[in-house]
């Protein structure tokens, strides 16, 4: 018996679902991102409202001081759906574990002065807490924000910050031991240098807004944090004697702040483009909040600079207004 075989091509009926068809404009396959994304948000037929907030539907827009005609313009410029997020993290990862495989096996740590390993166990390791509250603050943002587009990136926000929680924790493991955690979570709680940051972060606890909660903690926290902790506090303690090893402990940190400000940013340019009233709403958040980040990283901040704290902290305010502005939003740096 002789068999001949041969390529059929079928030709599906659709190239992908009608609703999002709709949004790229005609029947065209669609990227995964599109299709796990696009008006996936629950819009009706609720059950009943929430107990603990009669006033709102159990997923409503009006949570928030601030208006969108469509909320799925808050797309997030990486194309993040589950599969390449924890794909982009496991690369992350892999050179996260490598680094740290790498100052243990070699006990790089003991080559650190004294003093600066110390400096930096109380730099570092009581942010732990902090990223817990950020795990804590974004989980609100995913459970209480409007739109796919919003809610799914939250999500992957929050268990970052949970990952980062754990990564300092290894950090105090690494250059300390379980003693240096304990320490760490006595100065979060007591200490008077940290008390400024842990009210800002729980202090955001308590917002109703989700949006607003993205602006204190994801925008204006976070964006004086990072380049302050994993940018000039690196780099001094580098200058001290730590090398290159307190970097290659913090890279995963480093790293993950350079892409989430591409999501940030685009979440803060469409929000403030969308009407003039959202552009103020906006402004006026981060008039109200980033004073009080200010001042929260002062704290720290000076366990490093001493007296020069005021002059780091205020070049990284003009820093971020800059970038800020570049998406459409006026800060004021003075006052």
């Amino acid at each position: 018996m002789q068999l001949d075989l041969r390529t059929v091509t079928i030709k599906p009926l659709r190239q992908t679902f009608t609703h999002v068809a709709r949004r790229i404009g005609g029947d065209k396959p669609a990227s995964r991102y599109q299709e796990g994304t696009f008006d996936i948000q629950s819009t009706m037929n609720f059950h009943y409202r929430p107990l603990w907030a009669p006033e709102y539907e159990i997923f409503d827009a009006s949570r928030s001081a601030i208006v969108m005609e469509d909320w799925y313009k808050l797309t997030d410029p990486r194309q993040f759906y589950y599969g390449s997020y924890t794909l982009a993290r496991a690369r992350m990862q892999e050179a996260a574990e490598a680094d740290f495989a790498l100052v243990e096996d070699r006990d790089l740590a003991a080559s650190l002065p004294a003093e600066v390993r110390d400096l930096a166990l109380k730099l570092y390791v009581p942010l732990r807490h902090l990223e817990w509250g950020g795990n804590t603050n974004c989980m609100f943002l995913s459970a209480y924000g409007y739109g796919t587009a919003f809610t799914a990136p939250s999500l992957y926000h929050a268990m970052d910050h949970l990952g980062m929680a754990q990564y300092l924790t290894r950090v105090g493991l690494t250059l300390g031991d379980e003693t240096s955690l304990d320490t760490a979570k006595q100065a979060w709680v007591a200490g008077a240098e940290w008390q400024g940051l842990r009210k800002f972060v729980e202090d955001c606890f308590v917002l109703t807004d989700p949006m607003e909660l993205f602006f204190a903690h994801c925008v204006v926290l976070d964006g004086l944090l990072f380049p302050l902790f994993y940018g000039e506090i690196d780099t001094w303690l580098a200058g001290k004697g730590a090398g290159a090893v307190v970097s290659m402990l913090t890279r995963f940190e480093a790293e993950w702040f350079t892409e989430t400000t591409k999501w940030t940013n685009a979440i803060t340019k469409a929000v403030a483009g969308e009407s003039a009233a959202n552009k103020a709403q906006v402004e006026s958040w981060i008039a109200h909040y980033l004073p009080l980040a200010k001042d929260a990283l002062a704290g720290p901040a000076a366990l490093a600079f001493g007296a020069e704290t005021p002059a780091v902290i205020d070049q990284l305010v003009d820093q971020f207004a800059a970038r800020l502005a570049k998406l459409g939003v006026t800060v004021a740096t003075k006052g």
